[in-house]
């Protein structure tokens, strides 16, 4: 079936089954290999994009639930303001080490962003919860978020 997806801002045409996985239509048939393929279940959070501004898991929605939707991909967050200071505190605190679940991680950190400014340790918290790090990066992701929104990280030790 034909479907005309609006991704990063731009009208993409494919043609799939309308039960096919997002995340297999980004990655597969339009070469978006940012957003990562974790559990297949919602459960890790690797695929997170945004639909509509909010935070969605590629791996368990059907691409034709989406196709009158905007679609945000890790590719296209930085071309948005918020997205960019995301990406930037990233990078200023160290956040990766594997990278792999990273792109999940600063699109649920950029909707967090978007919709709560200034948000608590509990806020942060309660917006990650779903996204893992195996490399257990979560205090320096706290850390990146704060500083996203220009607030003072208390601490970004591993410990």
């Amino acid at each position: 079936m034909k479907l005309t997806l609006n991704v990063n801002g731009e009208s993409r045409s494919v043609d799939v089954d309308p039960r096919t996985p997002l995340l297999w239509v980004l990655r597969d048939e339009l070469e978006l290999k940012g957003t990562k393929f974790g559990c297949g279940m919602s459960l890790c959070g690797a695929c997170t994009v945004h639909v509509d501004g909010a935070p969605t898991r590629a791996c368990v929605t059907p691409v034709s639930a989406v196709a009158a939707s905007a679609i945000t991909t890790i590719e296209g967050i930085g071309a948005t303001p918020l997205g960019s200071k995301v990406q930037a505190a990233w990078l200023d605190v160290d956040v990766v080490q594997c990278g792999y679940c990273q792109a999940g991680q600063i699109m649920s950190a950029t909707a967090l962003l978007s919709r709560n400014a200034a948000p608590s340790d509990a806020d942060i918290d309660a917006a990650m919860t779903g996204n893992i790090c195996r490399c257990g990066t979560y205090t320096r992701i706290r850390a990146a978020i704060k500083r996203a929104a220009g607030l003072t990280p208390t601490d970004t030790s591993e410990g």
